[in-house]
């Protein structure tokens, strides 16, 4: 097994939450696959809230249930995830809260028959 350090980055956006008419999750995948991170997924939460948010999101109520939260996943470096994250900030014209923290990656080979 190889271990080696990396970055985890997690970005919260709402399901609602749009880049040019696009999902901003969506885009956001997308755009680190386009440069070439290591990793990238999105979640969809089944109920959040954030510091912009009045009510609670949830996929109980049929009214709410358009604008989940969703959590986006990527990892990497340290320094292309910095990097990722500066350029996310300079494309997008709403906020969004993300977090980062050093992660291990452990690399599992499998034995072949």
């Amino acid at each position: 097994m190889r271990v080696e350090h990396g970055y985890l980055l997690r970005i919260y956006v709402g399901e609602g939450d749009k880049h040019n008419g696009r999902p901003l999750y969506e885009w956001i995948v997308a755009q680190a696959h386009d440069r070439q991170l290591s990793g990238a997924t999105a979640y969809r939460g089944l109920m959040g809230f954030g510091p912009h948010t009045r009510v609670i999101h949830t996929f109980k109520i049929e009214r709410l249930a358009e604008d989940l939260p969703i959590t986006i996943e990527i990892v990497d470096s340290r320094d292309k995830v910095n990097e990722f994250l500066t350029f996310i900030e300079q494309q997008i014209s709403s906020n969004l809260s993300a977090t980062m923290q050093m992660i291990e990656i452990r690399s599992i080979q499998g034995r072949t028959s």
